[in-house]
């Protein structure tokens, strides 16, 4: 079991994001200690893993509230899932295509500067 401090150390989600995250359905609800203190999981931390990974790479909210939903709903959301994260991925790729473009006219103005600096 994790408390709070260390998921956020874990994750580096804010004991606020993991709050709202709770509390939007992205998280599932996480039990409680005797005292009344979030006690969260393995399997929890790893989820949390999954959504940093889908937050990181531009995946909306509702997306992932979305693929949350279909995880709980079981097995026969497979293929949703997939048509989920394949979208996302294509998405994904257009965006390191864009950064790759835009890296090298970067570079490519370095190369000017250095040429002309001397």
């Amino acid at each position: 079991m994790y408390t709070p401090r260390q998921v956020v150390e874990e994750t580096g989600f804010s004991l606020d994001t993991l709050r709202y995250y709770e509390r939007i359905g992205l998280l599932e609800s996480i039990d409680r200690n005797a005292a009344g203190q979030r006690r969260f999981t393995e399997k929890d931390v790893g989820w949390l893993g999954m959504v940093r990974c889908l937050r990181d790479t531009g995946m909306p909210v509702a997306e992932m509230i979305r693929f949350a939903e279909m995880i709980r709903e079981g097995d026969h959301t497979v293929h949703d899932r997939i048509a989920l994260l394949e979208a996302h991925d294509r998405r994904v790729q257009e965006q390191v295509e864009n950064l790759r473009e835009r890296q090298r006219a970067i570079r490519n103005k370095i190369a000017y500067y250095r040429s002309v600096a001397g």
